[in-house]
């Protein structure tokens, strides 16, 4: 199947290559990063004196992507491994008279597409905070709105106790801050130019190799490595483990919005533009946009896999290692960006059923304040005498041969009836006595994200 990076969209990228992160990606955008290191080579040589300034704004000129083929480009490089070969001669030609003599000096195939990465990493993460942090807005605005709405907690799957789709989507917004700024280190801190020559002694510069360096790294805003990082690979590594964290992160929410709207559970529901249909079925509005953010995410594991395999390299030069790590390391921002895009769409359409989360918190006949009971009866007979109680009451109360409300079965019991009344019993299952810390939690957890806004988001 055709990958329609290369070219107009393709079949599957309604689902798999959705928002601005595509595009930063594509082939056209890989180019013009491998353009950007040649034409700042120039100028950094120009800098150190290695050749005159009009000589620099020649090749800087000729460093267009629209003025080259990608396809062409693409087919010469089966002939040495890498499309930096054919490029060259490509700039160089474009270049022309003696200005063409300097194009790509001093340089080797990998510093180019190593730097290259380095700028489309730094190119599209940038555009994957903005749908992480549109995913996190979008989620405190949730946590704002429904700090006192009670809902249900699951625990393995089933109820546990009560809590709040406030505290729920705060959760959410917090996860998804944690990887942004994660993410924004690694971007910040760990992507650095690459510049070695031939086996990473910088010796086709001469006694400037330093200053070359130096200034590439200041040209294109990317950190100077102390040594070339040929066949150390951390930094590729770094990018791979922030990047599928953050695809992990943004699963979460969307896994949660897939079980909050089964048919049976009906808590939540995808608003904005009808959209979620079935081939099948007319009824059907399923909620397409978690469900697309989880098929997304769900190709992160291996690609990080891939890059990390990556890692191990020979000598001064890999025979493959590098070259592997190119597609994965696009396909990981493609789909995590993707993921990170749908999941701001879908939490910023959410639509939200308290009367729903209420009818459902009610579903059990107060058995999700059993917690809360055993912890009145504790003071009088002994916290494991209490829970063991409790739990032979709750088995009582869903037995298929004595099924009854909660409440009623803890009154028939003589061991409950000693110790609390029948107001007590039904003030001790009223779920929105028993939320705990739930609203400072969300206080706090909303406080957290307002700063972060407040100071991180200026800096990109």
């Amino acid at each position: 199947m055709a990958d329609g990076r290369a070219g107009g969209p393709g079949l599957l990228d309604g689902v798999l290559a959705r928002g601005p992160v595509r595009e930063a990606v594509s082939d056209a955008a890989w180019l013009q990063a491998m353009l950007d290191v040649e034409a700042a080579l120039a100028r950094a040589e120009a800098r150190a004196g290695l050749l005159a300034p009009d000589q620099a704004e020649a090749i800087e000129r000729a460093c267009r992507a629209e003025r080259f083929d990608v396809a062409a480009l693409g087919r010469a490089a089966a002939d040495t491994g890498s499309p930096v070969v054919p490029l060259v001669r490509a700039l160089a030609a474009a270049v022309g008279g003696a200005a063409a003599e300097h194009v790509h000096r001093g340089a080797t195939s990998q510093d180019v597409m190593d730097t290259a990465a380095m700028l489309v990493v730094e190119r599209a993460s940038g555009l994957l905070l903005d749908d992480l942090a549109a995913a996190a807005d979008a989620a405190a605005r949730l946590a704002e709105a429904h700090r006192g709405t009670p809902m249900a907690a699951r625990t393995l799957l089933q109820q546990a106790s009560p809590t709040t789709f406030g505290l729920k989507a705060a959760v959410w917004m917090s996860g998804l801050d944690d990887a942004a700024e994660r993410l924004e280190t690694v971007r910040r801190d760990r992507l650095a130019v690459q510049l070695g020559g031939a086996a990473g002694t910088l010796a086709a510069f001469g006694p400037a190799g330093l200053s070359v360096l130096g200034h590439l790294a200041d040209d294109l805003g990317l950190a100077e490595p102390t040594v070339p990082w040929h066949t150390v690979r951390t930094r590729v590594a770094d990018v791979s483990s922030a990047v599928g964290a953050a695809a992990g992160v943004v699963a979460k929410p969307a896994r949660d919005v897939v079980l909050l709207a089964q048919t049976e559970v009906a808590e939540v529901r995808e608003g904005g533009a009808r959209r979620g249909g079935s081939s099948a079925l007319p009824h059907k509005q399923n909620p397409i946009a978690a469900v697309s953010a989880l098929a997304c995410a769900a190709r992160a594991p291996g690609l990080v896999a891939t890059l990390l395999a990556s890692m191990v390299q020979e000598h001064e030069r890999a025979a493959g290692a590098w070259h592997a790590e190119w597609r994965p390391l696009s396909d990981l921002l493609l789909s995590v960006g993707s993921a990170a895009s749908w999941l701001a769409d879908c939490l910023g359409h959410l639509q939200v059923d308290p009367a729903r989360m209420r009818a459902n918190l009610d579903a059990t006949g107060g058995l999700l304040l059993a917690e809360r009971v055993s912890e009145a009866l504790a003071p009088a007979v002994g916290r494991l005498a209490a829970h063991d109680l409790v739990a032979r009451v709750s088995a009582e109360a869903v037995s298929a041969a004595a099924a009854r409300p909660f409440a009623e079965a803890l009154l028939a019991d003589a061991a409950v009836r000693e110790h609390l009344t029948a107001d007590q019993v039904r003030a001790l299952l009223d779920p929105a006595g028993y939320l705990g810390s739930a609203d400072a939690l969300v206080h706090r957890a909303l406080a957290a994200h307002r700063a972060r806004v407040a100071a991180a988001r200026p800096s990109r």
